[in-house]
């Protein structure tokens, strides 16, 4: 017997599928889709239509594409529905509280400087809470409203790091035991979704965030990148130059193993962890080198 989602074909006759109901057609599919031979050849409308299945073409791509919305609806909520698409709309959420931060407070300082020729010379040697307490202290009063919103931005982005922490923790143990929650989210917003960063290479984790730089690299043959969003992590970034390469190698090594871990297990393996943090200390001139 040969089993479709129409209908089943028992030596040459036809038992259609008892409702055209998306749901049920669905779960029709799942259950007949293990069982499809490799050689399997999907039929024409004709054989629905000669199961009973319908009366049409029209009817038959109805019903079929009914159901192929159904399928898709299905499959988009399942993923939005996993921790991690929240973790990476929380990392895209603080990459533009960054950005918003900066650039208001960027035109914030040069409003004020040009209302204060004095204090043009010194405001670019100013860093972080420094900037907004100068400019509620001295700015003019729209300027220290615009402080305000620039502190009340700041305060969200430290709130949404600390639960990107703490998600982090809880969907990759693993690599954010190796690289810190917020990393381990970059990378993981980068790559798409846990299961795809599971299935990449180590070389590809090593550049994920260097888009620009690879792409370069492949036009016009600049030396290619030897580090994207791991560069953040404090063993890559505080490398000794000649050394920055090999540590990014051993540390997108691990992070490759940790992310399938993560995701094939989802917990948290402290004996491979003990042995990914040696490794990456080796590569960066530690004992054992």
């Amino acid at each position: 017997m040969r089993s479709y989602w129409f209908g089943d074909i028992d030596r040459g006759e036809c038992t259609p599928a008892a409702s055209h109901d998306p749901e049920y057609l669905s779960r029709r599919l799942d259950g007949i889709g293990a069982a499809m031979e490799s050689s399997f050849s999907p039929p024409d409308w004709e054989s629905a239509r000669d199961c009973g299945f319908v009366s049409s073409r029209g009817e038959y791509i109805r019903v079929l594409r009914d159901l192929c919305i159904h399928r898709a609806e299905k499959a988009l909520a399942a993923i939005a529905g996993r921790p991690e698409q929240e973790l990476v709309q929380m990392v895209h959420m603080r990459d533009q509280l960054d950005e918003a931060v900066n650039l208001v407070t960027e035109k914030a300082l040069e409003w004020h400087a040009a209302r204060s020729p004095e204090f043009s010379r010194k405001y670019r040697s100013l860093k972080g809470s420094r900037v907004r307490d100068v400019l509620l202290a001295e700015g003019s009063p729209r300027v220290k409203d615009i402080a305000t919103g620039i502190v009340q931005l700041s305060e969200a982005r430290a709130g949404l790091t600390r639960e990107i922490e703490q998600l982090a923790g809880d969907v990759l143990p693993n690599c954010t035991a190796l690289v810190g929650g917020v990393v381990a989210a970059r990378i993981l917003a980068a790559a798409g979704s846990l299961e795809d960063l599971a299935r990449l290479p180590s070389g590809t984790v090593q550049v994920l965030g260097a888009r620009t730089a690879l792409f370069a690299h492949i036009r016009s043959g600049t030396p290619p990148p030897k580090h994207g969003i791991i560069y953040q992590d404090r063993r890559v970034h505080k490398a000794p130059r000649g050394r920055r390469g090999k540590v990014s190698r051993a540390l997108a090594a691990k992070l490759a193993i940790a992310a399938r871990i993560d995701f094939f297990r989802g917990e948290r393996d402290d004996r491979f962890l003990d042995a990914a943090r040696a490794a990456v200390e080796r590569a960066g001139g530690g004992p054992g080198a």
